[in-house]
């Protein structure tokens, strides 16, 4: 009888195991870690010359080329930000709009004089603030080492698109933590 009910119990048991273990909505259709941000692509297109398009990968910390800028230039500016998905690059700008609220883009000029403005076409977080996805850039002056600071911030307390200015956009946060911290020369 003892033997009968170890049987009954151990049935029992992978009965339930395999239950649970079969279970399709524990396990989702597609795992990706899209916290793991590896390219970011700086699209920038001349105001003045619509000829003038310059394309940034800004992959593992290194950029493929310097932007290239004069004082009295003005572009549009896109970002795209991407994981690696197989061999090739997947777009996850789509979950930062969704997630809108959990993300603030930041901008830092070092060397060069470059007033950012938040695009009108810009997605708006619930708050009010742009987020950075696609900015004007108007190069005032710049030197031959000149540098651009882009930050993707997620999760922070606080955030301003008008600092230092209304007119100046660069923007500001307070608390969170950088999914992407790109320095690229400016030439």
């Amino acid at each position: 009888m003892k033997k009968f009910l170890n049987i009954t119990l151990i049935l029992f048991t992978a009965l339930l195991v395999f239950s649970c273990r079969n279970d399709s909505t524990d396990i989702p259709e597609d795992i990706h870690d899209h916290e793991e941000i590896e390219k970011m692509v700086v699209k920038l297109t001349n105001v003045n010359d619509a000829t003038d398009v310059q394309t940034i990968n800004y992959i593992g910390g290194v950029a493929d080329q310097h932007i290239h800028a004069e004082a009295g230039d003005v572009f549009n500016v896109e970002l795209d930000f991407q994981v690696k998905h197989d061999n090739h690059y997947d777009s996850v700008n789509g979950e930062i709009i969704e997630e809108k609220d959990e993300h603030f883009i930041t901008f830092g000029f070092t060397g060069a004089n470059v007033t950012v403005k938040r695009a009108a076409t810009d997605v708006a977080r619930t708050d009010g603030n742009k987020l950075g996805l696609k900015t004007q850039w108007t190069v005032v002056s710049s030197t031959s080492t000149g540098k651009v600071n882009i930050k993707l911030v997620h999760a922070p307390t606080s955030v301003s698109q008008n600092s230092p200015s209304a007119d100046n956009q660069l923007g500001s946060t307070v608390g969170g933590e950088s999914d992407v911290d790109a320095i690229i020369d400016l030439h």
